[in-house]
């Protein structure tokens, strides 16, 4: 298992390049039926530069990819101000649409640039909205530090081909943990960086992780997840004293080959 983990990591590719994932026991959410219980989840429009996917923790605060802060082309860091949170967000019409006032990610965090074949535990951001959502119907999602591996999970996302309605695929495994990295059999696709992974533990949905990558593990289209426990308390911890920065390369960064090529393993890099 470790050995199928390193390769997996070896083989990282961001969410922004159009892999196909196998897709299975995915259900895209229409109705209000279909979405009962996942109004929390919304699109992150990043002011014309795409989209993420976002959920709220509190009325307050949306947990995302830090990478969705920059701009994939340039590697700007996009204002904050110019990015949008629309909860539970259905046939392009949402729930609520709120402006994102301040973004905060780890000091560790540095954007590598779309494709550029590196994968971050620090690859987490928290987003304060400009005004709270306070409504009965959407309601933020608890936290969890840690998820165990062969549990199951499941990801609610948007994505490039389906960007008008959240999809849930309510069952994939986590295959494995390694420095801050989950790695899961789940189905993401660009437009689907930030989306929570849910443990259902007690038949509660609480978040356990963000869509951070994509890979391929032994021929397979696997997902890789940011594991809370790390990041989260010191990206809460600042967004309520009000600072936030960004910093250099984090040790535990995972870089890859390059596209084409193999490893002495035989692992193939992902194409575009």
């Amino acid at each position: 298992m470790q050995q199928a983990l390193a390769v997996a990591l070896l083989v990282l590719v961001a969410l922004s390049l159009p892999v196909r994932a196998d897709r299975h026991d995915l259900v895209e959410m229409v109705t209000g039926e279909d979405a009962r219980g996942w109004e929390a989840v919304g699109r992150l429009d990043l002011g014309g530069r795409g989209f993420c996917t976002g959920a709220l923790i509190a009325p307050d605060l949306v947990l995302t990819a830090a990478h969705c802060l920059y701009d994939r082309d340039s590697g700007t860091r996009i204002d904050p101000t110019d990015i949008e949170f629309k909860a539970g967000m259905r046939g392009g019409r949402a729930l609520a649409y709120r402006n994102v006032r301040r973004a905060v990610a780890p000091d560790a965090y540095t954007f590598t640039g779309a494709g550029s074949g590196a994968a971050s535990p620090d690859d987490v951001a928290l987003l304060e909205l400009a005004q709270p959502i306070r409504s009965a119907r959407i309601m933020p999602f608890e936290t969890l530090d840690s998820i165990a591996t062969g549990a199951q999970v499941g990801v609610v996302s948007y994505a490039h081909d389906r960007a008008e309605a959240p999809s849930l695929q309510e069952t994939c495994d986590v295959l494995g943990e390694e420095n801050g990295l989950l790695v899961m059999g789940c189905d993401v696709d660009y437009g689907s960086s930030g989306s929570p992974v849910f443990s259902f533990e007690d038949g509660v949905a609480r978040i356990v992780s963000v869509i951070s990558a994509k890979a391929e593990m032994e021929g397979r289209s696997v997902a890789i997840g940011v594991a809370l426990a790390g990041p989260l308390p010191d990206l809460r911890a600042r967004m309520a004293q009000g600072t936030g920065a960004f910093g250099g390369l984090s040790s535990g960064q995972v870089r890859v080959i390059g596209a084409g090529q193999r490893t002495e393993t035989g692992a193939r890099f992902v194409r575009p």
